[in-house]
């Protein structure tokens, strides 16, 4: 089994619309069985919380039902070893997640929009303090970066 981990700051907008978002993907592509995803923060503010109503609400009118189950908790350090690809929604995060990850774990770090080979932007905005329309970005380079993030996982699995 492969493990992806999605994280942002709250865990509550950006990584679990992603997590959401690619749980949608690996069913559609058929990788339920060898690929398994979830999301996280590097504040533990929200923790145990639902994902932002906005966030909710979007991902439910496109088909994102998994939004639903999904409960803010922050990275542990047993997360370093579990997972295989530990993918920052932005830098501060990911070098939030470099000072906690031990050294020889550090090669699973990457931001998520560059290791989908988004060329045009290398963040997921945090719409956090923002508008709807804030939140139709990043559910959109969710969408973007999932499809890449699987090529490359799918691809690497064969």
């Amino acid at each position: 089994m492969f493990r992806i981990l999605l994280v942002c700051m709250g865990n509550i907008c950006r990584s679990p619309l992603a997590a959401s978002v690619m749980h949608a993907h690996i069913a559609r592509l058929q990788l339920s069985h060898a690929v398994e995803v979830d999301s996280a923060g590097t504040y533990a503010g929200h923790q145990g919380e639902k994902a932002d109503g906005r966030a909710i609400k979007l991902a439910l009118a496109r088909g994102y039902p998994q939004i639903e189950r999904e409960r803010a908790r922050r990275v542990q350090d047993e997360d370093f070893e579990r997972f295989d690809l530990i993918l920052a929604m932005d830098a501060d995060n990911l070098e939030n997640l470099r000072f906690k990850c031990p050294p020889e774990q550090q090669h699973k770090l990457h931001l998520f929009l560059e290791y989908a080979e988004i060329e045009d932007r290398r963040e997921v905005p945090d719409p956090y303090y923002g508008n709807a329309q804030g939140f139709e970005v990043v559910l959109g380079l969710c969408e973007q970066g999932s499809e890449g993030v699987l090529k490359r996982v799918a691809a690497a699995l064969v």
